[in-house]
C-alpha cells in the first residue's frame, strides 16, 4: 500500500472545497505525508518529524523577506511535507513572494487555500486516510506474516514460494541461480517474453548494494539468497516503480522461506536439479511446448541451430539376482553418478539438462551443429567411467527441438538393453543392442508377455514345484549355443547332468531342443523375460 502523498491530500473534499492552489514546488506533490499540524508558532520546525504537513493562517508569520526565507528554511531542514497558508486572516489574494521563492528555491511545496477552512475538518480527514493507510499497510503485513509462515511450515517448495509473491504483489517472480540463470518463474499481467529477453546478461550488470535494492535501471526489486560471501541464488520482483516497503517485506519473507527449504532439503543444488528434472519431464511430454524450450534457454540449454543428444546413465550393482538381497546403495551411488556427469559435463564445456529419473542419470546435451558428438560422448562417458562403474546409454542426435524426446527414450531404451554383466564399450548405442534392443522398447507390451508367458510358464512352474533350476539351464544353453560342454562347465554341472536336464526341459515343454525354431524362440522367451523382470517404467 502507497504512503499518502501532498497530491492525494489536494484531492481530500475537505481540502478541495478550500479552493487550494499550488504556488511553489509543484514537481514535489508526491512527496508522503506522515501528519497534518495546525499552528500559528513561526518557530515550530524543531517539533516537527519527517513528513508532517504544516497547516496556518501566517497571522504569526515574520515580517521580511530575510525573516520569511529563514522560516521557509526551517521547515526544509526538518523535512516537513509542505506549508499550506489559509488566506485571508494574514494575506488576502496570495502570499509573499518572497516566501514563494524561497519555498520554491528550496523544493518546500507551498500551497494556498483561498477559502476559509476548518482546519480542524481538514486534520480529521486527512488523519483517517493516514491511519487507514497504516491499519492497511499492517493487514499487508499481517497477511504476508502468514502466508510465508504457512509456507514455512509445509516446507514449501520454490514453486509454491514464487506462486505466493506473485499471489502477494501482482507482480512477476524470477528465481535465478548465483550463475544468472533462470531457474523458475512465475508471470506477471506483462509480457513475460519482454520481461525475461537477455536475462542473464541484463542480471549480470545489476548489482545490488544491499541484501534487498531496486535496480531502477531494470525495474527489479532483488533480494540475495543466502549468507552474505555465500549467495547461491537472487529473488527478482518486477517493479517499474521504487519498490514499497509492503513489496520489499514480501521478497525478504520469500527468501527467508527458501532458505528454509533449502535447510530441509539440505541440497545446496537441488533447486537446479528440481528445475532440470521438471525440464526434462516436461521434453518427453511434449517438447514442442513454448514455454518448455523457453524455461530451457533460461536453464542454460541452447535450443537456436543445435544439436542434441539424450543419455542414460545406470550406476552398475553387484550380482545379486536370486538372492532376494536388496541393493542399499543404489540411492547413494546415484548420487555419485550423478555428481560425476555434472563435473564431466563442466570439464568439457557442454550445455545440458541433467537429473535423477527413475534411477538413471538422464541427460540432454546441446551440441554445436558441426561438433562431433559421438567423440563428445564418448569422452564425457570416459570421464564418468574412469569415477563409477556404470552403463551409459546414448540416443542418436537429432537437429530438431521436436524430437529431443526421442533421442532421450532411446537413450533410455538402449540402456535398458545391456546386460549387468556386459563388459563391452563404454558407450551403447542402438546398433550395438540388437535383439535387446527391440525387446526392450517391447518390454511392457502386453503380447510380449504373453508370449514369454506361453513359453516359459510350464518351465517356472516344475521348478517351483519340484526345487529345479530348468530355467537357468535353459538359459546357460541359450548362452552358449555352440558349445554344450561350456554351458555344461558355466553351471559347473557334469556333461551327463546337463544333458539329462535338458531331456527334461523337453519333456516339461513339449518340444525339442534341437529345433531351430523351438530355440530362437525360447531365446526371445529368454530375452524378455530378463528385460521384464529388471525392467523399470520409463518416460
Amino acid at each position: 500500500m502507497a504512503e499518502l502523498t501532498l497530491r492525494d491530500v489536494l484531492a481530500v473534499p475537505a481540502v478541495r472545497a478550500a479552493a487550494p492552489e499550488v504556488v511553489a514546488a509543484g514537481d514535489h506533490l508526491d512527496r508522503g505525508v506522515r501528519w497534518v499540524h495546525a499552528t500559528e508558532l513561526p518557530d515550530i520546525a524543531p517539533l516537527l518529524r519527517s513528513g508532517d504537513l504544516l497547516l496556518t493562517t501566517g497571522i504569526a508569520l515574520p515580517d521580511g523577506t530575510r525573516a520569511l526565507a529563514d522560516f521557509a528554511r526551517s521547515l526544509a531542514a526538518a523535512d516537513a511535507a509542505g506549508l499550506m497558508i489559509e488566506l485571508g486572516r494574514r494575506w488576502n489574494d496570495t502570499v509573499p513572494a518572497e516566501l514563494t521563492g524561497a519555498c520554491g528555491t528550496l523544493g518546500l511545496p507551498l500551497l494556498i487555500l483561498h477559502r476559509e477552512a476548518s482546519f480542524a475538518t481538514i486534520i480529521q480527514a486527512v488523519g483517517e486516510r493516514i491511519v487507514d493507510e497504516r491499519m492497511a499497510e499492517l493487514r499487508d503485513a499481517e497477511r504476508v506474516h502468514e502466508t510465508f509462515t504457512a509456507l514455512g511450515l509445509s516446507e514449501a517448495g520454490p514453486r509454491e514460494v514464487l506462486a505466493a509473491v506473485q499471489r502477494l504483489s501482482g507482480a512477476a517472480v524470477v528465481l535465478e541461480s548465483e550463475r544468472h540463470q533462470v531457474l523458475d518463474y512465475v508471470p506477471g499481467p506483462g509480457n513475460m517474453t519482454d520481461f525475461l529477453r537477455d536475462w542473464t546478461a541484463r542480471s549480470r550488470r545489476a548489482r545490488p548494494s544491499g541484501r534487498t535494492h531496486w535496480d531502477a535501471a531494470n525495474g527489479w526489486l532483488i533480494t540475495r539468497l543466502g549468507a552474505p560471501g555465500r549467495d547461491w541464488g537472487r529473488l527478482v520482483v518486477h517493479s517499474p516503480e521504487p519498490a514499497t516497503p509492503t513489496l520489499m517485506t514480501i521478497a525478504e519473507r520469500a527468501a527467508a522461506t527458501l532458505a528454509m527449504h533449502l535447510l530441509h532439503d539440505r541440497v545446496r543444488d537441488s533447486l537446479v536439479r528440481r528445475a532440470h528434472h521438471e525440464l526434462l519431464t516436461g521434453l518427453l511430454t511434449d517438447p514442442t511446448v513454448p514455454d518448455i524450450l523457453r524455461r530451457c534457454e533460461l536453464a542454460g540449454l541452447p535450443l537456436t541451430r543445435r544439436r542434441f543428444v539424450g543419455l542414460s546413465v545406470r550406476p552398475r550393482t553387484a550380482d545379486l539376482h536370486g538372492t532376494g538381497v536388496q541393493k542399499p546403495t543404489v540411492r547413494s551411488g546415484l548420487e555419485d553418478v550423478l555428481a560425476a556427469t555434472v563435473h564431466a559435463l563442466h570439464e568439457q564445456d557442454v550445455a545440458a539438462l541433467v537429473s535423477e529419473m527413475n534411477q538413471d542419470v538422464r541427460a540432454v546435451l546441446s551440441l554445436p551443429p558441426d561438433a562431433p558428438a559421438d567423440t563428445i560422448v564418448d569422452r564425457l562417458a570416459e570421464r564418468i567411467a574412469a569415477r563409477h562403474r556404470v552403463v551409459i546409454g546414448a540416443g542418436r542426435p537429432v537437429d530438431a527441438t521436436a524430437r529431443i524426446d526421442r533421442t532421450l527414450r532411446e537413450a533410455r531404451q538402449v540402456v535398458d538393453a545391456v546386460r549387468e554383466e556386459d563388459d563391452g564399450p563404454i558407450v551403447h548405442r542402438l546398433a550395438d543392442v540388437h535383439l535387446r534392443g527391440l525387446l526392450a522398447l517391447l518390454a511392457g507390451d502386453d503380447r510380449l508377455c504373453l508370449f514369454v508367458s506361453r513359453e516359459l510358464d510350464a518351465l517356472y512352474a516344475h521348478d517351483e514345484e519340484h526345487g529345479e533350476d530348468l530355467v537357468r539351464v535353459l538359459r546357460a544353453l541359450m548362452n552358449h549355443p555352440g558349445s554344450k560342454s561350456d554351458a555344461a562347465a558355466a553351471l559347473h554341472l557334469s556333461r551327463p547332468t546337463f544333458y539329462a536336464r535338458l531331456a527334461k526341459i523337453e519333456s516339461v515343454l513339449g518340444v525339442r531342443l534341437d529345433d531351430p525354431d523351438v530355440r530362437v524362440s525360447l531365446h526371445v522367451a529368454l530375452v524378455a523375460d530378463e528385460l521384464q523382470r529388471d525392467h523399470r517404467p520409463s518416460a
